[in-house]
């Protein structure tokens, strides 16, 4: 089972930069690669078991369930339902955590899925790279550019 991973520095304090991470309806207003979010009737946004569809820019759509949120760890859990790519049971942890020695905050982002073994390579670079690192290099721009 592959673990694609992605980590950086954003130049914030890290409850500035849990704050806009946090919104799980919110990535849109971080990540270049989701044009629009919605959460489906049910639980809201900050309720385990809320279900957001994310329109993606390539003109796919996700559907994620977030299933674990800890404000003291600063960090979701989340589960993909339904996307464009062949994968099986994804599930991926976003974590923001204080740099004490510089005051900024260290960003991390993972997951764990299944995927036919010819898929695997392929997924997991989309993920640690087009996914994770695209969103955490986003949001040390959006921070550093004074956009708080």
């Amino acid at each position: 089972m592959p673990k694609p991973y992605a980590s950086g520095i954003v130049p914030a304090d890290a409850d500035a930069v849990w704050g806009l991470v946090r919104d799980f309806d919110g990535l849109p207003s971080w990540h270049p690669a989701i044009a629009g979010s919605e959460i489906e009737p049910g639980p809201r946004a900050a309720e385990i078991g809320a279900v957001r569809k994310l329109a993606l820019t390539d003109g796919n759509t996700v559907r994620e369930r977030l299933v674990r949120l800890d404000d003291t760890e600063r960090g979701y859990t989340y589960d993909i339902l339904e996307s464009p790519f062949p994968i099986r049971g994804y599930r991926a942890t976003i974590r923001v955590a204080p740099v004490t020695s510089t005051g900024e905050a260290f960003v991390e982002w993972w997951c764990h899925f299944d995927a036919d073994a010819t898929d695997e390579a392929e997924l997991a670079d989309t993920f640690a790279n087009g996914v994770f690192a695209t969103g955490i290099t986003s949001l040390a721009q959006k921070f550093g550019a004074g956009e708080q």
